[in-house]
């Protein structure tokens, strides 16, 4: 048996300086930094490691100060960014803000959060203000960035003003005098220019932790809603569970590692036995898809949720609480038009790639693009393996 380590270093790429993390914890209650650009309504699962990790500093008692990066969201975080993200307006960013504090205080222990937003400091300066911040930092060494390095080397512009999101974000930590920053491996540069900037601002320079970044569903990518593998907080627990059951099994126990409390032992046993066939690997991902949607839906949701899961996806049957869409007795519908307005696909574009995938079925027979279809009462459309809905014509 291998002992755990330390709570704060379980799971942690790197803690620099090494050492510095425990010894400052065992000295002094930390200003513990976490901030996220309101860039979009959902947080997911991706973002659960790092709050989870937060919550652990929380239940030693220390202190998170979760920054809303209200201001800088306007620019957008380039970090392995291809492109410079689109500009948001500022109702859509404020919009978003409130929704990511209902969702991370499922996670975090309101007592022991302190929220700023970065529109705090960012709104006061004056034009000589971002002029001393930007002598803070050179283009040679921003560019020395992987993620802007390939920009280059591709010829995709890029704005000035993604040259000052290192800046800004560095300077977050010198106006919340934080001792600790958390984030993923590809915030590392952005992390160690916050300690650059707290030694010029005569601050002690905070300790900088990592965390993985969490592949998505697809097993190749990071998790992230612009590249559609993401589980989201906020899905429904059906959908949660069925997404949960979709990961390839590579990544099933680097899930329960970084989404769950299970020890590093357990985890270890799990494998061996999967991997010397006494267990299942899709018994064990099953149990993770109720411990995950347990967590943020409750024991009941998860146990209908994996019901759920049995009839439609390993009988194929269509589940019983089938929703209902109505439309106008008429000629041939346009089939992808009619996916769309029923929601089971965001878009027009996205009904033709199903058709084209020979993902779309009803009454369980197969469609595709060039497939004339007349609407009657009660079709029963299936689209991918997990969405379903019935038909009623008027």
């Amino acid at each position: 048996m291998t002992a755990d380590p330390h709570p704060l270093l379980r799971g942690v790429v790197e803690a620099i300086p090494e050492g510095d993390l425990l010894r400052r914890a065992s000295q002094k209650k930390l200003r513990v930094k976490f901030g996220v650009d309101p860039t979009a309504p959902d947080l997911h699962l991706g973002h659960l490691v790092v709050l989870r990790k937060l919550r652990q500093f929380q239940e030693l008692g220390h202190t998170v100060v979760y920054i809303i990066g209200d201001f800088t969201a306007r620019i957008g975080d380039p970090s392995g960014r291809k492109t410079t993200r689109p500009p948001l307006e500022p109702d859509v960013i404020e919009a978003n803000a409130r929704t990511y504090l209902d969702q991370v205080f499922q996670v975090l222990d309101r007592d022991r959060t302190e929220v700023v937003r970065n529109g705090e400091w960012f709104g006061k300066m004056g034009f000589a203000d971002v002029l001393r911040l930007a002598g803070s930092g050179t283009v040679a060494r921003t560019l020395e960035r992987d993620d802007f390095a390939e920009r280059v080397k591709t010829g995709s512009p890029i704005g000035v003003h993604e040259l000052l999101y290192p800046l800004m974000q560095g300077y977050d930590s010198v106006a919340v005098r934080a001792d600790v920053e958390i984030g993923a491996t590809d915030q590392k540069f952005n992390l160690l220019v916050g300690r650059d900037l707290q030694e010029r601002a005569g601050q002690a320079p905070q300790v900088i932790v990592t965390m993985p970044l969490l592949v998505g569903t697809d097993g190749t990518q990071k998790m992230s809603k612009s590249y559609g593998n993401h589980i989201a907080f906020r899905d429904d627990p059906e959908n949660f569970y069925g997404k949960v059951m979709s990961i390839p099994d590579a990544l099933l126990f680097d899930y329960w590692r970084l989404l769950t409390d299970r020890d590093e032992n357990e985890i270890g046993e799990m494998a061996k036995a999967c991997a010397a066939g006494r267990e299942n690997p899709r018994d064990v991902k099953a149990a993770l898809a109720r411990e995950l949607v347990s967590f943020f839906h409750g024991a009941e949701s998860a146990g209908r949720a994996e019901r759920h899961f049995q009839k439609v996806v390993v009988s194929k049957d269509a589940p019983d609480d089938v929703e209902e869409f109505r439309v106008e007795a008429g000629a041939a519908a346009d089939l992808a038009g009619l996916l769309a307005k029923a929601m089971l696909v965001p878009s027009k574009s996205e009904a033709r790639r199903m058709l084209r995938q020979g993902a779309v079925y009803v009454n369980g027979q197969r469609m595709d693009e060039k497939t004339a279809y007349l609407p009657k009462d009660g079709d029963l459309f299936k689209v991918g393996k997990r969405r379903f809905v019935r038909l009623r014509v008027s």
